[in-house]
Parts: structure tokens; sequence; C-alpha cells
């Protein structure tokens, strides 16, 4: 499964105490311990890194860092941390040189991944002054529902452009502040809209003596939900549209978003605060959780592709401008097995590049209130991308011998924050019966960004034929399915013979049947489809159609 990419974690600081004699997780914090003059014992990496007695902040010795033309780090890593728990994460630093200045430049890790959260007390967008004393950088923060680790890394830089300058640093420490007990409060408001394939839930955090430190929300096809259990973390499934998902949202966020989902279906979802993480972890299910739903509306998809088969699908990348780089399959930047779309001008140096990844022809015809959306990320300084739609595009070719409609997008403001395009409406630009989407990616010689785009989809609606229905022609069951599914119609077609069609989430053919005069039964093996819904069409003799769900697990 893909690494979700598109929730927003946030998690919250809170101002608490230490606990007393907690344990120090930092290996050699005091910096007392080095294996040589340059190398701290236990630390990751040391770059223009100096043993010094001349400042120290406690015991022998510190470390001395010096500025250089580009950044320079210190850093550890640290393992065993625990989801929910909260952590004080403490150095001390001096800085009196006006050739040098510093900052933390931390994150929490999930394995070998960075997690966003805390970005304001992590990764901060200021630096040391200069002062004649020795600071203390603490903060008190929750580690996120997924962290199992965090990276301590503080940098030096250089000041006005100067380089070779000092600053020094000692007494590193990370400390948990213990377990907290079971939240006191449920959440309050919580609500489900539908918003195209999307469904977008919110709350309000609650109050009382515990609050919690996230959520976990779980969304189904079955109104039937179980709770989750103490003791035992339930991992996120961004999946919904194979009815079932679960989402961990940390404490502040109030939102979240379940996306890619199955036109013309019921979605149910609960919502658990809970406290710690880890088999400490304890949810709140007494009573009655917060409860809310939401359909998604039918709609048409004329295509989606997630990159999840590391291929460009039916999407077509072209270089107009520069050497030989174009749009790839790539994982997202930092995150194993989650691939998506990249592109970039930068190899060694900014060159002048101008990229297409363009769709294949998507057929308007008998279609409506056409839409589209994607997730992008982006970072490093460059040209903006551009989002484009073409009715006169042939499919090859030059994309600049045809006309394109540039749309306005919500696209990611930088330092890889994936950001949802918000559902774009298109139908007035989509004249034409055969349509185009293009990502148009432009570098110079000067900046090259790189951009990542993952979860397209365009969607629209039927102005005829397969949304048109009549009720009460056929029931299906088992349902959900996984081996034999019977279709019985409720009269035998004595009106003349009937077809049924069978569409997948995308809006494919996947096959079809003919059901003669006089026939009320026929049986369909899903034995070797894929998980997900699907979409079984019944057109009937008087020229009428019913459309119903299946889900295959």
């Amino acid at each position: 499964m893909k690494t979700n990419k598109k929730i927003l974690i946030i998690a919250v600081l809170f101002l608490l105490p230490v606990i007393a004699g907690a344990q120090n997780l930092v290996s050699n914090g005091d910096l007392e311990l080095w294996d040589n003059q340059t190398t701290p014992t236990d630390w990751d990496k040391a770059e223009n890194i100096e043993q010094s007695t001349e400042s120290i902040h406690g015991g022998t010795y510190s470390a001395r860092h010096t500025s250089a033309s580009s950044s320079k780090d210190l850093m550890q890593d640290i393992s065993g941390i625990t989801p929910g728990s909260n952590y004080t994460i403490t150095y001390d630093y001096y800085d009196n040189d006006p050739n040098a200045k510093t900052r933390i430049w931390s994150y929490w890790l999930d394995g070998d991944a960075y997690l966003d959260d805390n970005e304001a007390e992590l990764r901060p967008n200021t630096y040391s002054e200069d002062a004649g004393e020795w600071i203390e950088y603490s903060q008190t923060l929750v580690a996120p529902a997924n962290a199992d680790g965090f990276r301590f890394e503080v940098r030096v830089y250089h000041q006005d452009n100067n380089t070779g300058g000092y600053v020094y640093y000692d007494d590193f420490s990370i400390t948990s502040s213990g377990v907290n007990p079971e939240p006191t409060n449920y959440p309050e408001d919580f609500s489900a809209e539908a918003n195209g394939l999307n469904i977008e839930l919110d709350w309000t955090d609650p109050t009382g003596d515990q609050t919690p430190v996230a959520y976990l929300l779980i969304g189904s096809t079955d109104q039937q939900i179980n709770p989750p259990a103490d003791g035992f973390p339930v991992e996120d499934d961004a999946e919904l549209a194979d009815g079932y998902g679960a989402l961990n949202i940390n404490y502040g966020v109030e939102e979240a978003v379940f996306t890619n989902l199955v036109t013309s279906t019921d979605y149910y979802f609960e919502i658990f605060p809970y406290t710690n993480g880890g088999s400490n972890i304890d949810y709140k299910t007494d009573g009655t959780p917060p409860a809310t739903d939401a359909t998604t509306p039918e709609l048409y998809v004329f295509n989606y592709e997630n990159f999840n088969d590391t291929t460009m699908g039916d999407w077509t990348q072209l270089s107009v401008v520069g050497p030989d780089q174009y749009w790839l399959v790539q994982d997202r930047y930092g995150v194993d097995d989650s691939p998506n779309a990249k592109m970039t001008g930068y190899d060694g140096g900014s060159i002048e590049n101008e990229d297409w990844l363009i769709s294949p022809g998507l057929d308007a015809t008998q279609k409506n209130e056409e839409k589209l959306e994607f997730w992008s990320a982006t970072k490093y300084d460059g040209p903006q991308l551009k989002v484009k739609i073409s009715g006169d595009y042939t499919g090859s070719g030059d994309p600049n011998a045809a006309n394109w409609t540039e749309v306005d997008a919500q696209l990611s403001p930088g330092e890889w924050e994936w950001t949802w395009s918000g559902s774009i409406d298109i139908e007035d630009i989509v004249m034409d019966d055969i349509f185009y989407v293009a990502f148009q990616y432009n570098s110079t010689s000067d900046e090259a960004a790189t951009w990542e785009i993952d979860e397209i989809m365009i969607t629209g609606k039927h102005t005829a034929g397969i949304g048109e229905q009549s009720a009460n022609a056929a029931s299906i069951f088992p349902n959900p399915a996984s081996d034999i599914v019977h279709l019985n119609f409720d009269n035998k077609l004595n009106q003349g013979p009937a077809q049924v069609l069978v569409f997948d989430i995308n809006g494919k053919q996947m096959t079809a049947y003919n059901v003669p005069e006089g026939k009320n039964h026929i049986t369909i093996d899903v034995s070797d489809w894929e998980s997900g819904l699907y979409l079984i069409s019944i057109n009937k003799p008087d020229g009428s159609s019913e459309a119903q769900r299946l889900l295959v697990r």
C-alpha cells in the first residue's frame, strides 16, 4: 500500500514539567566523550565540529561548530520514541560571533521517513542572535501518532556572507514526561460532507481534565463499526474505497479527508480520541462515540492515476526544451514505496527545461459538470507549475501547437508540503468532445524547482445513459462478495432480452452479459476480480437502465 501522503497531521505543543529522574534518550548528550578531536562519540554526523574547552555549559567539553559557505550539521538519530507521549527536548548553545549563526533543524521519524509535525518548533525560520551568554532551547512536544524516532540536528550557517565563525553546543537531552490517562471527553460537532469523490470530516476538539493526543477515525461502508482496543494501535488505511479505512489525526487539527472514493456510496464514520501510543495507547470507547455519514454523488470517472504500478499509465511525458529530462515515476521525497510523477530540471546545476505530462484523450460526449483534482508537492525555487486543458491537442507532437487554457489550482507552497488542488470546475473550459489535461513544467538556467504530482482524478456526470435508473429491476447477493454473485430480476424478462454491463471504479467497462428473454437469474464469477467497488448497469428491454453497486472483497 502506498504511503499516505494527503492527510495533514500537526501535533500540539504542551508546556508540561519534566518528571524528575527521567532518562535522557540522547547518547553522550553532554559531549564529554569523543572518538577524536572532531568526532563526538555516538553522534551520527559531525560536520566542521571540534572538541572545545574554550566555552562550556557544563562538564569539561563542548562542541565548537565552524560556519562555512553552506550549512553544516551535528546530528544524532534517537530511537525508542513512544507515539503520543510528551517529550522535553533541550540543548544549550552559545553564539557571540558575527560570522556564524545557528538553529535547530530536527524531525520526528517514522522509520527512516521524516514527519512534518511541529515544524515551527523543530525547524524554525529564525536563527540565533549574537549574545554573550549561553542560551537554552527547550520545547515539550507530543510525539506524533506514527513516530518511533527523533532526529536531533543542529546547524551552523554563515552570517552576512562571512564564514569561519563559531557557535558552541552542550547538554543535549530528550526526556519523556510519562504516560497519560484516557481522554476525558469525546470531540463535538463531528460531521462529514461529500465533495466530489472525497469526504471531508471536521469536529471540535474536546476540553476536560485530560485532552487527547490524537484521534482514530474509522470509516466503513458498513454502518456497524467495531471500536479499537486499548494497547493495539490501528495503522492508517487511507484506501476507504475498498469499504474500510482508518486515519490517525493529531489533536488540534480538527479535520481530515478520505479521497478517491466510489460514486453513489454511503460511508459511515466514528471518531475515537486517545492518549499515548504503542502498547500504552488508551482509546476512549465508553458511552457512544460520535458518528456521522455522507454519500458520494454519482459521477463518471474520466481518468484516475495514482502511479502505484510505477508506470505513467495512460499519461504521456514530453520534453519540449532541454536535455533528456522527463517526468518520471519515482518515490515521494524521503518516503519509500510511495510512487508519484516527479520532474526536476536540476542535474548538478539548474538547466533550462520545458516538460509536459499529458493525459490521454478524454471523451466528454454526454457528460457535464467536469472537475479536476490532484495533489502536489514541491521544493526549491523555480517557475510555477502550470495546469492546462486543451480541446484541440491531437494526442502527440509539440503541445505548443495546440490551444491550452490554464486553470487556477491550489499548488504546494514548497518544502515538500503536500497540497490538494481543490475540486476545480472545468466545465466551462471543456467545450469539445475530446479534451486533454496537462501539467507543464518549466525551469531556467538559474532556477529549477522539483515538482511531484499524484492522485490525479478527472470526473463528470452523465447527461444520459448509465446514470438513468428505474427502481426494482434486480437484486444482487451476496453483496459484498468474494466468489459467486447472483443477479435476480424481480420479474422474468418477458418483453425482450436485457444486457448487464460491469464497470470498474474508473468507469472502464470490464465485461458484458446478454440476458435472454424469459430469464430471471444470472450468476457472475468475481473470484478473480480485484477488491473494490464495481458498477453493475442493467439495460432493460424497455430502453431504461438501472445501476447498482457491488463490493468485491
